[in-house]
């Protein structure tokens, strides 16, 4: 029974060791089908080389400003405590608690040419003034322009 069932064995492997093998026919039909691949590809380069070359036109850059319309605006009471005054509308780029910390915002908006104003609000709070107009459309242009540095910065309506 041994016998049998070695010699099953050895004839099992044989078989699936024979008709594993690959045709030639199968390798000469890839062969085949990667040159005509090749071929249509360097035919479309051929192509792409002998088109006609159009020429790119340069156009000036238009630069436009987007102004905002509804902004909100808070309303406030404040005392003056550095600078020359406010008029109706105001930027507001800092708001501390500790009035050095806002007079060191103050020094650096002025080194950068702000004319920059501390006051002070009813519930305490040093606020640090980067712009001050009497126009509203004014102020927040200029806020517009403070967003990249000063991204919380906001419009006072000084009561």
């Amino acid at each position: 029974m041994k016998k049998y069932f070695i010699i099953c064995a050895a004839m099992a492997v044989a078989v699936s060791f024979t008709s594993c093998k690959s045709s030639e026919s199968a390798y000469k039909k890839a062969y085949e089908k990667a040159q005509a691949a090749e071929q249509a590809s360097y035919q479309t380069v051929q192509e792409v080389q002998s088109a006609p070359v159009v020429p790119v036109v340069e156009k000036p850059v238009v630069e436009t400003t987007v102004v905002e319309t509804d902004v909100p605006v808070r309303q406030e009471n404040v005392s003056m405590i550095s600078g020359s005054g406010l008029k109706a509308y105001s930027v507001v780029v800092g708001s501390f608690g500790v009035q050095a910390n806002a007079e060191r915002l103050q020094t650096n908006l002025r080194s950068q040419g702000y004319n920059a104003q501390i006051v002070r609000s009813a519930s305490n709070m040093y606020r640090v003034v980067a712009a001050t107009s009497d126009n509203k459309s004014d102020v927040i242009a200029e806020k517009s322009r403070l967003r990249s540095s000063f991204a919380d910065a906001w419009i006072l309506l000084n009561r």
